[in-house]
């Protein structure tokens, strides 16, 4: 990653010549036309490859180290990530405009993430928030999610779909918005406080076992 306010990771590196890639914050994937039309023109005169990412961003590639500054001063728009360790993405599914939704909860997502994203975690984390059971977005390989049912919200916890992948836990169900975010915090704070470094969420809770992770996350 550039060491710099202006922020691009090192996507390739071909005869001593370096391209690199950066993805603007999206919170929960809803982008502005104006916003989104800046990252078309920037794609275009500096000759960048867009990517539709899985994390609900837009991934602008094959740029040149030297032009990072002009590209992050003409967007306008924060990076969505900033170091390895931390939330990388909130993705919210787009349950007020679907008709399976339980539950509006893109209100959920979004406070989420304006609390959570870039946050300083023991290793990097994904939150995921969906209006139904479907749970659209793979809620469940995500360290932290949150589902809505016909009787209430369901926080689950410890997914992951990385190298070693892991199904998340169901760790409370039939509860509000407001004790969702109680929760979170706490559970948030109590991984913060007592996982190792570069330990996922997911391998914490096997560490300790669900059922103290349970126990300890739900004292709020």
């Amino acid at each position: 990653m550039v060491k710099s306010n202006y922020y691009g990771n090192l996507q390739k590196v071909r005869d001593d010549n370096r391209t690199y890639g950066i993805t603007p914050h999206i919170p929960g994937g809803f982008i502005t036309p104006e916003n989104l039309g800046k990252i078309a023109t920037v794609a275009k005169k500096y000759k960048g490859v867009l990517k539709i990412t899985s994390g609900q961003r837009i991934l602008i590639t094959n740029l040149k180290e030297e032009d990072l500054p002009n590209i992050w001063e003409e967007l306008g728009m924060e990076p969505a990530v900033v170091s390895q360790n931390s939330v990388k993405n909130v993705e919210i599914c787009p349950a007020g405009f679907c008709k399976r939704a339980k539950y509006n909860t893109m209100g959920i997502g979004m406070k989420l993430s304006k609390k959570y994203q870039r946050m300083e975690m023991p290793c990097r984390t994904k939150i995921g928030v969906a209006g139904c059971r479907n749970a659209c977005g793979s809620v469940y390989s995500k360290d932290v999610g949150v589902i809505a049912d016909k009787t209430g919200l369901i926080i689950t916890a410890g997914g992951s779909g990385g190298y070693n992948p892991r199904l998340a836990d169901i760790i409370i169900k039939d509860i509000d918005e407001e004790q969702v975010l109680k929760i979170i915090d706490n559970l948030f704070k109590i991984y913060k406080e007592n996982a190792e470094a570069g330990e996922k969420l997911g391998f914490f809770i096997d560490r300790i076992g669900i059922d103290k992770f349970k126990e300890e996350v739900l004292k709020v």
